[in-house]
């Protein structure tokens, strides 16, 4: 039987599938993986309708089953019309009739189904290809659809080429992996198979695919996905693909325009910037291209400035270099004369609007985390939202008085049956004086009479943010839980806070950040809140480096939580993209190798006292394992506390609901055993 800590005891007050009356229970690892989760929704032409996946999670199979959901925008009704457990990627025809998906109900790769919505009956399967399919957008006659898919350029066209040839590779003996590429790795896997990312297009009535893309040898986002748009005609394609080639000592995504006919004849509209550029989208008349562009290469957190480009003059013009924001998520309004975007902005994601001639920019909706915006029937506009103390759901807000509701209900089941602890929003003063904003989680039945452990967060990146999102790995809710209360500062270099604020700690990631965080633990102290003899420092990737480097700067925090985290920047020069590091760092092993050492926290471990927890995956290319390896080594060998869990099969992230579970346990147990 798994063992779950502390909150086996509240998973024990649901008697016969039902809460006690009147008894709210505190939040737990398993209930957060019983929680659905939906994703972004895609509004059907008409506003009328949004279609949208939900993956729910079964624990005791360590499974996920995604499915699709279908909105009725103006009444909130919500119904699902698929079941197998493997659909994704929705997008609606033009006359709103059918849906197109990627599924792998057939137990092969992601394919192309189509659903007529008008009619009902069964899905039927589109393409039959031996590569998965995804980013899939119909054409404005509704007879063709265009997809993405990573490929064997060797193929040339030939389907039973590509898929003996990917038989061949599957069947080889060698497992070798060869290259003279900087890039040949990323996140988990491994990019020396010679796959390359196309555009394609197929016929909804013949299934005739056409490769628009027959002469490219490169590949769109790394994570996955593509991100383009078809132009009202139909005539061309926008998309944002990396132009730098082989051996990629650096990466610059730039926009493409890609004709429709199959000609191949792509043209690179943005090669003048050295930096990326990202997510085209067509006007409504098609003369204009709107995208996000940044300016700084080496520098993955630059702001994204909103930029139109004119198809008829080739001019330039960028709309939002005067808004201190960085943009994402853009969208034009019917007319063309509004655009939509989402931004970070002071620990939040919100909804903003400005006039696509240019002008001041107009608030929309401010609150917690939203996502996946689009406008809908009634003047209104749908979208993901959540918050610290609220899972996803589908939500609307009304655009002529700003009022928002909440149309889906997923989790209210669970949510309505936790005793959630309360979120309070601060400021302080940090490093050098400026103002550093703060979450604090408090427990439930929180008592402002006593002094409580903290579990100070610290955000990974380093250029990122603790914002007031619910997080499914590192929820400050679950922290809280047991009894703590939870710090979350956003310190220098965090993102929502400014340009200047973010690129502050570019060659110097140690620096302000430590001293944010530690004046956030005197914040704390001087408020009352905390006990300053039970307090523990915790974080992942940048926040393990943080975590590191507290180690061999002070020993005020009785326990560490490092998981996933930068030990020697040396050793990141084994990740899967290293290129950029030396400015990151300010220094590298073969210059300025005196600043590199004087931020790197392998060289303070003769400093190292307070107890650690080390928690590292195998499959972890972005801080390699060896990270976790030699900090536990070395406090062993210290004769110091240390503790050391590992994942053979989860990488930076952990990923699926045991492994989950376990997570939560052993970060409790170490918690509890030197808070408590």
């Amino acid at each position: 039987m798994k063992k779950y800590g502390f909150f086996l005891i509240a998973a024990l007050l649901i008697i016969s599938g039902k809460v006690m009356a009147q008894e709210l229970k505190p939040f737990n690892p398993l209930s957060m993986w019983e929680m659905e989760r939906p994703g972004n929704p895609e509004v059907s032409p008409d506003g009328n309708w949004s279609v949208f996946p939900v993956t729910s999670y079964d624990v005791d199979e360590n499974t996920s089953a995604t499915n699709l959901f279908l909105l009725n925008n103006i009444s909130g009704e919500v119904r699902q019309i698929s079941f197998s457990g493997s659909d994704r990627g929705p997008a609606w025809s033009p006359d709103g009739r059918k849906i197109a998906f990627v599924s792998g109900r057939h137990g092969g790769p992601g394919q192309i189904y189509l659903l007529n919505i008008a009619e009902g009956g069964e899905a039927r399967m589109l393409s039959d290809l031996p590569v998965g399919v995804y980013g899939l957008r119909w054409f404005p006659g509704g007879n063709r659809i265009a997809f993405a898919a990573n490929i064997l350029p060797e193929y040339m066209g030939d389907w039973e080429k590509h898929r003996s040839m990917q038989k061949e590779m599957e069947e080889s003996k060698v497992s070798a992996k060869v290259t003279e590429n900087n890039m040949y790795r990323y996140w988990d896997r491994w990019l020396t198979d010679g796959h390359v990312s196309r555009l394609f297009t197929i016929e909804t009535s013949s299934g005739e695919v056409t490769d628009l893309m027959p002469e490219s040898g490169n590949f769109f986002g790394l994570m996955g996905g593509v991100s383009y748009d078809i132009s009202p005609d139909g005539s061309a394609i926008a998309v944002s693909k990396n132009s730098t080639q082989p051996p990629y000592e650096t990466t610059n995504h730039a926009i493409y325009l890609v004709p429709t006919d199959g000609s191949g004849a792509i043209t690179n509209i943005t090669a003048d910037n050295p930096a990326n550029d990202l997510n085209p989208v067509f006007s409504p008349d098609g003369r204009y291209i709107l995208y996000g562009k940044q300016s700084i290469y080496h520098f993955y957190a630059d702001r994204v400035v909103m930029t139109l480009y004119d198809t008829q003059t080739g001019n330039f013009t960028e709309l939002t270099g005067h808004i201190d924001l960085s943009t994402e998520q853009w969208f034009w309004s019917e007319d063309g004369n509004t655009i939509y975007f989402l931004a970070e902005d002071r620990a939040m994601k919100s909804v903003f609007s400005i006039p696509a001639a240019g002008g001041n920019h107009t608030e929309v909706f401010r609150g917690g985390t939203n996502g996946g915006a689009a406008l809908a029937a009634g003047n209104n506009i749908v979208f993901n939202h959540h918050n610290l103390s609220a899972p996803p759901e589908i939500y609307r807000v009304n655009l002529q008085n700003g009022n928002a509701e909440k149309l889906s209900a997923f989790n209210d089941g669970i949510v309505e049956g936790i005793d959630w602890g309360k979120i309070e929003n601060v400021t302080y003063k940090g490093a050098n004086g400026a103002d550093i904003q703060m979450f604090i989680n408090y427990p439930p039945d929180y008592d402002p009479s006593k002094e409580y452990p903290l579990v100070m967060m610290i955000h990974g990146g380093p250029h990122g943010t603790f914002g007031d999102t619910f997080h499914f790995r590192w929820n400050s809710q679950l922290f809280a839980a047991p009894g703590y209360i939870v710090a979350m500062p956003n310190f220098h270099g965090s993102t929502s806070f400014g340009q200047e604020f973010t690129k502050s700690i570019h060659g110097n990631h140690a620096d302000l950040p430590f001293r944010d965080i530690m004046k956030a633990a005197d914040y704390m102290a001087e408020r009352g809140l905390v006990d300053e003899d039970r307090m523990a420092a915790t974080g992942g990737s940048y926040g393990g480096y943080m975590v590191s480097w507290i180690a061999g700067h002070t020993d005020r925090f009785a326990c560490l939580i490092n998981h996933a985290g930068v030990y020697d920047l040396h050793l990141q020069f084994a990740s899967d993209f290293s290129a950029n590091r030396k400015y990151q760092y300010g220094g590298s092993p073969w210059e300025n190798f005196d600043q590199l050492n004087a931020i790197n926290p392998s060289q303070f471990a003769h400093n190292f006292s307070s107890p650690m927890l080390v928690i590292h995956g195998e499959k972890d290319y972005r801080v390699p394992v060896a990270h976790g390896f030699m900090v536990y080594n070395i406090y062993k060998n210290m004769g110091l506390d240390a503790r050391l869990v590992y994942y053979p099969d989860e990488n930076h992230w952990i990923l699926t609901p045991q492994n989950s579970l376990f997570w939560y346990d052993e970060f409790y147990g170490w918690l509890e055993r030197y808070l408590k």
